[in-house]
């Protein structure tokens, strides 16, 4: 079989079982598919559906139409190259839960905003550079103090050291590449076991924060770029390559990676990304590349 449908079920809802399985099974051969046995890569939770015949965007379409509102994440892909070499992942909503600005923001009392300026930002609404400047901006003054306190209430997306550890366990260098700052970013990439980390920088005065962000500003396209170099110093094709995230400053990385998922990503994102984790964790992203449960780290 040259394809591969993946299901995964949600982290509500119901277990992923094989009249689940079934229904996606008829709904590839409705459109024309030669389709194979479920391989469970864990009971009620994962399982890949081989297949020849059909376009992975055709494939998609068919199944989600039969599953209807199922909480069940899916996606089809070649069967070949499933498994990457290089990952590189967004921070902030992605993995870690919240948006680190908007919480240094609730201390500065700008929360709302601040906030607001983030959804229109990652919505794509906005200048992504200028409104990281006005958001900075209104931080002015606050002390490094609480920003050791934000950093200390950061909490891991379920899923997310796992990710990390069982890819890097079989090889593959893991990046984390994020608009939000180096204060924050280090200590995620130590406490989840990355290998790197880039991302912008505050501007600091003593202990308090200027209002500044050190130039050049990392973005959308300094995302993108971020993944080419890294791929090409590191000798990997870009097909080999996974991105994940969950903002509109993410897009043009998850279309140059081989494998680039959005994660409960917003509006503008969800509707351009070919893959989408919308209901299970971040262990999607080892399902999807074929991994077995018990092959898991961390």
């Amino acid at each position: 079989m040259t394809s591969v449908l993946t299901l995964i079920a949600g982290m509500t809802g119901p277990a992923l079982d094989h009249s689940i399985a079934e229904q996606a099974r008829v709904a590839l051969t409705d459109c024309g598919a030669d389709v194979g046995a479920p391989d469970w890569l864990a009971p009620g939770a994962a399982c890949d559906i081989p297949y020849t015949g059909a376009a992975p965007e055709a494939a998609q379409a068919a199944v989600r139409a039969r599953l209807g509102a199922l909480p069940i994440d899916l996606a089809a892909q070649p069967a070949a190259g499933r498994r990457k070499r290089l990952f590189v992942a967004d921070m902030d909503s992605t993995m870690i839960t919240g948006e680190s600005l908007d919480e240094l923001a609730a201390y500065a009392g700008v929360k709302d905003e601040v906030a607001a300026l983030t959804v229109r930002a990652m919505n794509g609404e906005i200048d992504y550079r200028s409104s990281l400047r006005a958001r900075v901006a209104m931080l002015k003054g606050l002390k490094l103090s609480t920003m050791e306190e934000v950093a200390a209430r950061i909490e891991a997306t379920q899923g997310a050291r796992a990710l990390v550890q069982t890819m890097r366990k079989h090889g593959a260098y893991t990046l984390l590449v994020t608009s939000g700052f180096r204060f924050f970013s280090s200590r995620v990439r130590d406490t989840l076991g990355f290998h790197g980390d880039i991302s912008n920088q505050l501007e600091m005065d003593g202990d308090s924060l200027t209002g500044a962000v050190v130039e050049p500003i990392l973005n959308r396209d300094g995302k993108r770029e971020t993944l080419e170099r890294t791929a090409a110093e590191r000798g990997i094709p870009l097909e080999a390559a996974l991105a994940v995230g969950d903002g509109a400053n993410d897009l043009d990385m998850l279309a140059r990676a081989g494998l680039g998922v959005a994660f409960r990503a917003k509006p503008v994102v969800a509707t351009a990304a070919r893959v989408r984790v919308d209901h299970a964790d971040l262990t999607a992203l080892l399902y999807l590349q074929g991994y077995r449960r018990d092959e898991f780290a961390g």
